[in-house]
């Protein structure tokens, strides 16, 4: 699989494809879905989960990669969390975790006996795929999963979970430690259960000084990855994060086979900076809604910045937007497939 082997930085025949949120509100079978079942319904459900992560490829075939439809914050629910979506309002949490009582209280996961549900999605992914595509696993990483934690729901200013770490840095590391080993069993859970490639979702990480993630987060992090390869080596890594420009070196030592960077810094600078590991990106979701010239002009912009080297996984810098028109998506896939292709 094309995916698997850039991942690796191994010759490939073409840069491959797939898009963060592809299994998203852009596509009619997904919405058609969603009138009849929740979010978390869908999550913990193997076969409804399977199903929505299969509108995409179903929809858009020559993708190089199908990402199990789930949730970053369904791995705080076996941990004593109660999480709940509200229509319009996002994630809610009803009893969050401030302080070092409530941190003690957070409990241990056991993904293969609390979310089965994820795990036998990727199962049946595996089997319906057969190859033709890479089956990608995921997890929200601590800092990001401890933003909504600490404050209770999403954030804007990041007050909460920056509190706890200037006020209360040993609580801090104890909720940073407790979220990691949630994490690595989760992600090795879906090893074991198939995936091919797994990613660490850090979406909100640019929130933080350089200084900060250094201290408070890098560590965390770079212990999963570090579980991560000495449990199954052969199995590939991402690293994602957004608005990561002032801090991709420390991304790139946290972690990961391959640094997923967003369209706030050229694919070619954000490369040399990050050394020898592989680069994903980095196309603006915006991008999507433009015109079809104006759109592959700025495919061709990434690819550019790409230069041909080993180890580029075609993306976008964050999750494709809701209204995205789907024969866009499809005209990115072919042309990056059709502009890439690589001579046998």
């Amino acid at each position: 699989m094309r995916l698997l082997q850039a991942a690796r930085k191994e010759p490939i025949d073409a840069t491959p494809v797939w898009f963060m949120r592809q299994a998203g509100r852009f596509l009619p079978a997904y919405r058609a879905l969603r009138e009849k079942h929740s979010i978390l319904d869908i999550c913990r459900d193997a076969d409804l989960a399977a199903q929505a992560t299969l509108t995409a490829v179903d929809a858009l075939p020559a993708l190089d990669a199908a990402i199990i439809f789930s949730d970053i914050l369904l791995v705080l629910e076996p941990m004593g969390v109660k999480v709940e979506f509200e229509r319009g309002e996002g994630p809610v949490i009803a009893n969050p975790a401030r302080d070092a009582q409530a941190v003690r209280d957070l409990k241990p996961v056991l993904p293969s006996e609390q979310m089965k549900g994820v795990l036998n999605a990727i199962a049946i992914v595996k089997s319906r795929l057969a190859g033709k595509a890479a089956v990608v696993g995921f997890a929200g990483a601590p800092f990001t999963l401890a933003s909504y934690l600490v404050k209770g729901g999403a954030s804007k200013d990041f007050l909460a979970v920056k509190g706890m770490m200037a006020q209360a840095p040993r609580t801090w590391h104890k909720l940073m430690t407790k979220l990691a080993d949630a994490v690595i069993a989760l992600l090795k859970a879906q090893i074991e259960a198939g995936a091919d490639i797994v990613q660490l979702f850090d979406s909100w990480v640019g929130a933080l000084s350089p200084d900060d993630y250094r201290e408070f987060v890098m560590p965390h992090s770079k212990r999963i990855f570090e579980e991560l390869k000495s449990f199954r080596s052969t199995i590939p890594t991402i690293h994602f994060g957004t608005e990561t420009a002032g801090m991709l070196e420390l991304v790139a030592e946290a972690g990961g086979d391959v640094i997923g960077v967003d369209w706030r810094i050229r694919l070619d600078e954000a490369w040399n900076r990050i050394g020898k590991a592989g680069i994903q990106g980095n196309l603006d979701p915006v991008a999507l809604f433009a015109p079809p010239e104006e759109l592959l002009r700025r495919v061709d912009r990434v690819l550019e910045a790409a230069g041909g080297r080993p180890g580029h996984i075609f993306n976008l810098g964050h999750g494709i937007l809701p209204g995205t028109p789907v024969e866009n998506v499809s005209l990115v896939i072919d042309h990056v497939h059709r502009k890439t292709a690589r001579k046998s």
